[in-house]
């Protein structure tokens, strides 16, 4: 799988998702993009998304428990970074998609190569 975040953000398509009050801090949000599942955390103000898929065995982590900004996959324990979509620990070896956020008039936008 590609990390998108060393795909530049500006060769992406932005897409609107919920505004910033719509997901308070500490709280997460399912979305579908493109046929893409993907997972969008507010960590401390700061907006990130991930692909909603493990790519140990292609179930979703977006439920996982998350400390600080790592996730942990809920079916096996695989950890990933949610800024980057870097794998962490076993028995994930393939980071996971990276999608770029940014925030316009209040409104978060998640953007897909």
């Amino acid at each position: 799988m590609l990390n998108y975040r060393q795909v530049g953000a500006e060769k992406c398509t932005y897409y609107r998702v919920a505004s910033q009050e719509e997901i308070p801090n500490g709280d997460r949000l399912f979305l579908e993009i493109g046929g893409r599942p993907i997972v969008l955390f507010n960590i401390a103000g700061q907006f990130y998304a991930i692909g909603d898929v493990c790519s140990h065995d292609e179930g979703p982590v977006g439920d996982g428990e998350l400390s600080g900004l790592v996730v942990k996959c809920p079916r096996h324990g695989a950890t990933f970074d949610v800024r980057s979509g870097k794998a962490l620990t076993l028995p994930a070896v393939q980071d996971i998609p990276a999608y770029p956020v940014r925030v316009v008039d209040g409104q978060i936008e998640v953007g897909v190569p």
